[in-house]
């Protein structure tokens, strides 16, 4: 078992690259991302006033400026190398400055530099003391200005991704995607506990019920039930709640959205608490509901399953009790397809609903990523693939380990 489990590791190196390659060209290449909004943007801006406006009414942006977005956002090259720029693999431009030759310029944290032109060449020297070069690895390139004037960009490089655990910041927030995900994991966390263990919690009791009544009237009414909420989506699910008990044309139950009152800062612990269940009712409906048909259906076709084994007729046979015989020889047995998931649990820190939580206002990652979808926010959208595709490999990985501890029958070759 150990080498399989060594395999499946090994596995997942190229499996991870596979993903991202795949998210990443396609995410990159589609049209409207954030170069051309940013250009459109420049565009309207003062349109109709400037006075080199262009024959569609926009204004024209210079050459130079359309440049430096592009070398900005990194796109001025090829869509190999932003690839291995974003893994952290290759070399990225850290810090970057247009500066005048004998002319100094602040570079930040207190200092300054000076461009000198000697025997043909640019050197750069320390902005304090001239006489002697600078201390820092600086990039030259020779530029020239629109005008023809001559100037000198330098810039430093260093390797940052995700490899280095570097996610970039984002275009919207211009805060570190590290830190906005971080903040709204907790959020996501909580519907994704609470949807767990309701979910479980109810789906299999329901389903060995629905086993123990098969073909009765308590069998057709729950599958009615379950297969009805199954076939709602999460946020038409949600939409339907608010305006049936979030004070819409029916009755004024619950908010309209939120996790918490505006005066929450000022109750107490017990009224805290109180104030967060009322909050979270219908959110937790809309992301329970829909997935109790798969998992009680599966945790009912198991046990029946169970019941027609020979084992189980044996037990009767030796003249056990019914509830000894279903209880502790058939549900053994049933739980195992219900434990193999048991890898997945990890991904209830980042279960969330893009829809579900922009339909109830919940500030989650469900909602920063669907909004840096809509944006071309390339940096969350990037980081958040990434830990998706990790999380998911590491359950999958977990829930092999636990089919195997559960289920003696199975042996990894």
């Amino acid at each position: 078992m150990l080498e399989y489990f060594i395999r499946r590791l090994l596995l997942t190196i190229p499996t991870f690259f596979g993903c991202t390659i795949v998210v990443f060209f396609i995410v990159t290449l589609a049209p409207g991302g954030p170069l051309e909004q940013q250009i459109r943007a420049l565009r309207g801006i003062g349109a109709g006033e400037a006075s080199g406006a262009s024959s569609t009414g926009g204004s024209v942006i210079p050459e130079s400026a359309l440049l430096e977005l592009k070398r900005y956002y990194g796109f001025d090259k090829p869509i190999y190398i932003q690839y291995l720029t974003w893994l952290g693999v290759y070399p990225r431009e850290t810090e970057s400055f247009i500066v005048e030759p004998e002319t100094k310029r602040s570079v930040g944290n207190n200092k300054t530099i000076i461009v000198k032109k000697e025997d043909g060449s640019y050197i750069v020297y320390d902005g304090e003391n001239q006489s002697q070069k600078s201390s820092d690895d600086w990039m030259i390139e020779p530029q020239k200005s629109e005008t023809g004037e001559e100037r000198v960009r330098v810039y430093q490089t260093g390797f940052s991704g995700i490899l280095t655990f570097d996610f970039g910041k984002s275009y919207d927030y211009r805060e570190p995607v590290i830190n906005l995900i971080s903040a709204r994991i907790p959020v996501s966390f909580q519907f994704g506990f609470l949807g767990f263990v309701i979910s479980y919690t109810v789906c299999i009791y329901l389903g060995i019920q629905k086993a123990l009544r098969h073909n009765s009237a308590f069998d057709f009414a729950t599958s009615t039930l379950v297969i009805v909420g199954y076939s709602i989506p999460g946020w038409a699910l949600g939409a339907m709640l608010l305006v049936l008990l979030g004070g819409g044309s029916f009755f004024d139950v619950f908010p309209l959205g939120g996790m918490y009152s505006q005066d929450y800062s000022s109750l107490s612990l017990g009224e805290k608490i109180v104030d967060r269940m009322y909050h979270f009712v219908l959110p937790t409906l809309a992301y329970t509901i829909p997935s109790f048909a798969g998992l009680t259906m599966l945790m009912k076709n198991s046990l029946l399953d169970n019941l027609s084994q020979d084992y189980v007729r044996t037990a009767f046979a030796k003249g056990l009790r019914e509830q000894r015989v279903i209880w502790v020889h058939a549900m053994r047995n049933s739980i195992i397809p219900i434990t193999a998931n048991i890898g997945y649990i990890i991904g209830i820190f980042l279960t969330s609903n893009y829809l579900i939580e922009t339909v109830f206002n919940i500030d989650g990652i469900g909602k920063l990523s669907f909004s840096a979808i809509g944006s071309r926010d390339y940096p969350i959208v990037f980081s958040f693939t990434v830990i998706s595709v990790i999380i998911t490999l590491i359950g999958s990985i977990i829930s092999d380990l636990a089919l195997a501890l559960v289920d003696p029958r199975i042996r990894f070759k």
